[in-house]
């Protein structure tokens, strides 16, 4: 990743070429790492294939950040609140602070979506560790004790239950 820093600017450019982004992955999807910054006003980004019958992320709510998706290619199911939609290719959505909010594949579909998190907070070791999980490698309890460092908080949701129930 290069930054530089123009005098108009207060924080640097960022670029990350896509032979040297970092990668995660685990048994049902490929997590490419693009920036992230701490910064005031910064921001995390990263790309997320997911294959068939991907799980993606139970549901869940930040405290501080907003979380951005776009779908590159295929379809996404989100839960935003208590309601579950599907999120086609060139869709977009902004979920805001203390939303609950969960994704996956929508069924019988793969996705490409780009993330964003606004403000940014070094989220890459989050995922980083969500690899280390699903490949056995980590205790899951050490996401649940992330929770405030990543500002990643677990919720039940009734209506993401039934609509993975449906999608199995």
């Amino acid at each position: 990743m290069t930054e530089e820093t123009t005098p108009d600017t207060a924080l640097p450019a960022t670029l990350t070429r896509h032979v040297d982004a970092e990668t995660c992955a685990d048994p049902s999807s490929v997590m490419t790492l693009l920036a992230e910054s701490d910064a005031a006003g910064g921001f995390t980004s990263y790309r997320s294939t997911f294959s068939r019958g991907a799980v993606g992320a139970p549901a869940h709510f930040h405290t501080k950040a907003t979380e951005l998706f776009f779908v590159i290619s295929g379809s996404l199911q989100v839960l935003v609140g208590d309601e579950v939609t599907v999120l086609n290719a060139g869709d977009f959505l902004a979920v805001p602070p203390r939303t609950p909010h969960a994704f996956a594949a929508a069924p019988g579909a793969e996705a490409d979506v780009l993330f964003v998190f606004t403000p940014g907070m070094g989220r890459f070791d989050y995922l980083r560790l969500l690899g280390r999980v699903m490949r056995g490698e980590a205790d899951p309890k050490e996401i649940a004790e992330s929770a405030e460092r990543f500002d990643n908080h677990y919720v039940d949701s009734p209506a993401w239950r039934a609509a993975l129930e449906r999608s199995a």
